[in-house]
């Protein structure tokens, strides 16, 4: 276990490399599986899923599409609890099957927001696909499909989740250390 430092917080190693990846093939394979015969389109929510994002579609073996979406809601640490959409979608949605992918899901409301907007567009389901869910922090009711890891409630940074804009770059999963 690695203990690092990003600006003033420090943060100890939770998840590795290696069990991310697992945790992905095997949320791949299921999604392989259930969408046999369709070509989803995967919605990438950036900036925190980007490195998801492209590790699953490497694990992807049926024909599928990918494009993102811009949305913030962080400050620092925290959620605002204001979403605002920065990048917006150019796809055409109608009758597709549209599987968001997240970096991370915690109280639900962009979600809900994303869900709500996309519905307008008129494709034929909407799937959530997350790396990260926590349960504890959850205050809008989601069907949430595809879930890597369910974790407390606890700052994490890495592997595309940052700290005020940095440590996306890191390959494992960092917990904060309260100091």
């Amino acid at each position: 276990m690695s203990i690092i430092r990003i600006k003033d917080k420090t943060f100890k190693t939770s998840i590795t490399e290696a069990e991310i990846k697992a945790r992905i093939k095997a949320l791949a394979q299921q999604i392989n599986k259930d969408m046999e015969g369709k070509t989803p389109l995967f919605l990438g929510v950036l900036n925190g899923a980007f490195i998801f994002a492209a590790d699953l579609m490497r694990e992807m073996t049926i024909p599928c599409e990918i494009s993102f979406v811009k949305l913030a809601s962080y400050q620092g640490t925290t959620s605002t609890g204001k979403i605002k959409e920065v990048l917006g979608i150019n796809e055409d949605l109608s009758g597709r099957h549209v599987i968001i992918v997240e970096d991370i899901v915690e109280s639900g409301q962009t979600m809900k927001r994303m869900i709500e907007s996309l519905g307008t567009r008129n494709p034929a389901s909407i799937h959530i696909c997350t790396l990260f869910f926590k349960p504890d922090k959850l205050r809008e009711e989601l069907d949430i499909d595809y879930v890597a890891f369910r974790i407390p409630d606890d700052f994490i940074v890495g592997y595309g989740l940052d700290y005020d804009h940095q440590g996306r770059e890191l390959k494992d999963i960092y917990t904060i250390v309260e100091e």
